[in-house]
């Protein structure tokens, strides 16, 4: 979780909203990344998106069985979908997002009967400093 938390705080210090991913396979990250959808001008450019592209590209595959996903925000229904098809076998997240989650909040994606796939979700890690790092930027912003 430190290392999405770094992530975050660079996603914060070029102007994004602070989440950060990171992806681990056999305990060795593989690919870490943070929010770009205003620097990168595209919507689905989230941390987890932006991890699992990067994740898939250096183990050469689509199915990202076998890892585990950190990340510093509950996953929107979009980024839960993408873990989903990843087929990613843990996800462990700092910060409940009861507005805009979709795991343990709004649409809980995994519970649906149309998700192939569920991995095992914690939560909690972290979550004082990914929360205090999400009030942090928008209280700025108001």
């Amino acid at each position: 979780m430190k290392i999405a938390l770094e992530q975050a705080r660079i996603a914060e210090s070029v102007g994004e909203v602070p989440i950060g991913a990171v992806l681990v396979k056999d305990g060795a990250v593989i690919a870490a990344a943070h929010n770009a959808p205003r620097g990168q001008s595209d919507p689905t450019a989230h941390a987890e998106v932006l991890a699992i592209r990067a994740a898939a590209k250096a183990l050469g595959r689509e199915r990202l069985d076998g890892c585990e996903m950190w990340v510093t925000l509950e996953p929107c229904a979009m980024c839960a979908g993408a873990i989903s098809h990843a087929r990613i076998a843990r996800l462990y997240y700092a910060a409940a997002d009861p507005k805009g989650g979709a795991i343990d909040h709004g649409a809980r994606v995994f519970e649906h009967q149309q998700c192939l796939h569920a991995p095992e979700v914690y939560s909690g890690m972290g979550e004082q400093e990914a929360g205090d790092l999400l009030r942090d930027f928008f209280k700025a912003r108001r």
